[in-house]
């Protein structure tokens, strides 16, 4: 089954360049070019990622995202608005991705591809700490509780476990995440990634901090 992808960019070259792209490897794209016709479409149908630019003719994407919230869509931003502020807010929200304009399509059809990738369903499950993942599912369970993990900060939690006990080097992490370029995310990205997953494991999962290295996780 193709993946459906929605793309809500007011500016028609770059939309026509960009459906062009998507389509060619193969995903059914839906255009929008305003926050109205945006949710008009999520209300008639079901999508596996949205690409939300920030600055929209009658709105926001903030308030797209919003609407997908619990429709089970990643969230990938391709804006220009590169303050790190807004990154930190859209991340800390649930966004798995944040582009900026001008930005090299090669680059983010890998990034696009990195988050609509299918996890293997004959995986066995992982522990780490006092958390069980099961990645056949895609989720992760703190007792039997599920955890409200984003989808990076899930990709984190299953990198750490993969190699519990082992030092990674923030590069292995980046590596562990997007399975490609560890360059796509910045250092600072990856700060806020483990903030986030520290205060929703709580004492679970003990993530040690090796100044100047990187992280071990048990």
């Amino acid at each position: 089954m193709k993946h459906t992808i929605l793309l809500v960019e007011d500016d028609q070259m770059i939309a026509t360049g960009l459906v062009y792209a998507l389509e060619q490897e193969g995903y059914l794209v839906t255009h929008c070019q305003s926050v109205a016709d945006a949710l008009a479409a999520i209300a008639t149908r079901q999508f596996d990622l949205a690409i939300l630019d920030m600055q929209l003719p009658d709105g926001t994407g903030d308030e797209v995202q919003a609407a997908m919230k619990y429709t089970g869509a990643a969230v990938i931003f391709l804006t220009v608005v590169d303050d790190e502020g807004n990154i930190v807010r859209a991340f800390e929200s649930g966004a798995v991705d944040y582009v900026t304009k001008p930005f090299r399509l090669r680059e983010l059809l890998a990034r696009v591809k990195r988050v609509l990738c299918t996890p293997d369903n004959g995986s066995a499950p992982l522990a780490l700490g006092g958390v069980l993942i099961d990645t056949a599912a895609g989720k992760a369970y703190l007792g039997d509780n599920l955890l409200d993990l984003t989808a990076l900060e899930y990709r984190l939690l299953l990198t750490f476990a993969a190699n519990r006990g082992q030092l990674l080097t923030r590069t292995q992490i980046l590596e562990g995440i997007w399975d490609s370029s560890g360059s796509f995310v910045e250092d600072n990205t990856l700060t806020v990634y483990i903030k986030r997953l520290r205060e929703k494991l709580g004492d679970a999962v003990q993530i040690e901090t090796v100044r100047g290295v990187g992280y071990r996780a048990d």
